[in-house]
């Protein structure tokens, strides 16, 4: 994965991103989203890294349908992996031994990660 997203370079013009969406930081009012908030890690650059929600919030057909809605190409796919990875070891680090339940949700992630790119061959 981490191999993978570091040959898929970005080759496009700088946009603005996020950074961090997370779900503390998406307002949501009768179902559908209201504000995105903190945007302390936003930036400009290559925004592969807002796509982490696709593991980190979605799974299965949600997953597929928001991928189909983003359509990004392969390279931007192997980036987004690579940020989710990173991400989920770095709080998967913090939380084993002090929050297993937040350690299992990392865990998670990885898994849902790895397979994502195994399948995407």
């Amino acid at each position: 994965v981490w191999d993978a997203a570091l040959e898929a370079t970005w080759s496009g013009p700088p946009v603005w991103f996020h950074g961090d969406f997370a779900g503390g930081n998406l307002l949501v009012r009768d179902g559908e989203l209201a504000a995105v908030i903190d945007f302390g890690t936003s930036g400009v650059g290559d925004p592969a890294c807002d796509l982490v929600i696709a593991w980190t919030m979605l799974s299965g057909d949600s997953r597929e349908v928001f991928r189909q809605v983003a359509g990004q190409d392969r390279a931007m796919w192997a980036r987004a992996r690579g940020w989710a990875l990173w991400k989920a070891l770095i709080v998967l680090a913090e939380k084993i031994g002090t929050d297993e339940e937040q350690a299992a949700v990392q865990r998670r992630v990885i898994d849902e990660v790895l397979a994502d790119h195994k399948s995407a061959g």
